[in-house]
């Protein structure tokens, strides 16, 4: 799937998201969920000092075939493309709850992660952050953003003004370091206004929710792998103000 694009009623219309070498794998110790705030200590990897939850996105070249449904060791394995050639799609499945792994075999297409509602009280600062970086051997890159899909169609980042964007993870030579992107993997853009009279409908008004902000039919991370070997999430339970709660909005039943 391309970045930024529109699927409505089986339509797909243009609007304007890996990865892994096991040999770098990070050794610090992980949890699978937060029992105390960690300092707000940036450390020279560009990501805080303290407890946190670790995901491994690990691009491989082959289709795995075991069964990884539930198989929670806080990695998922993704197609892992060529660089500058070919791009493996990843959708990566969200749902609400603890921090796990709920199938960490992406490279039939899809896989699933579960992690809390980032934001839930809708005022724009997220309960926890999200940093991440590339590792493995240079070269290759990822592109990631956030959808979601319901009656409508699909909808992801669209780059339109102030809202959220796809990222992309690049492994370039030296050391590697980490970036927070809780605003553009924690949120999403989500259509309030159709017209239903064109087709595909066409959505005329928009805002920022939260993962989990509403009830639609499935929220996932969208990840094109481009060569990437290693991407490396970090999730810190330190908060982000990613948006001012004008921007974000969320309906009463959320």
């Amino acid at each position: 799937m391309n970045a930024r694009r529109w699927t409505v009623l089986g339509a797909t219309v243009a609007f304007a998201f890996v990865v892994g070498a096991c040999q770098e794998a990070p050794t610090e110790p992980e949890t699978a969920s937060f029992d105390k705030p960690a300092p707000v200590i940036e450390n020279s990897n560009g990501a805080p000092s303290g407890k946190h939850y670790n995901l491994n996105i690990i691009g491989v070249p082959k289709t795995k075939t075991a069964d990884m449904t539930g198989n929670n060791g806080h990695r998922i394995f993704v197609g892992l493309g060529r660089q500058g050639e070919v791009t493996k799609n990843t959708k990566i499945l969200l749902t609400e709850g603890e921090f796990a792994v709920l199938d960490a075999n992406g490279t039939d297409g899809e896989a699933a992660f579960q992690l809390p509602n980032p934001d839930p009280d809708c005022d724009g600062t997220t309960d926890y952050s999200v940093y991440v970086r590339a590792l493995g051997k240079p070269g290759g890159s990822a592109d990631m953003q956030t959808c979601y899909t319901d009656t409508s169609g699909t909808w992801c980042a669209a780059d339109v003004s102030g809202g959220v964007s796809q990222i992309t993870i690049t492994r370039s030579p030296g050391k590697q370091k980490f970036s927070n992107e809780s605003k553009d993997l924690l949120y999403v853009d989500y259509c309030t206004e159709w017209d239903t009279t064109t087709s595909p409908w066409t959505c005329l008004d928009w805002t920022i929710i939260p993962l989990f902000g509403e009830e639609v039919d499935e929220y996932y991370w969208d990840y094109d792998n481009n060569g990437l070997k290693l991407a490396q999430l970090r999730f810190y339970p330190i908060s982000t103000v990613a948006w001012t709660d004008e921007e974000v909005v969320c309906s009463d039943e959320s």
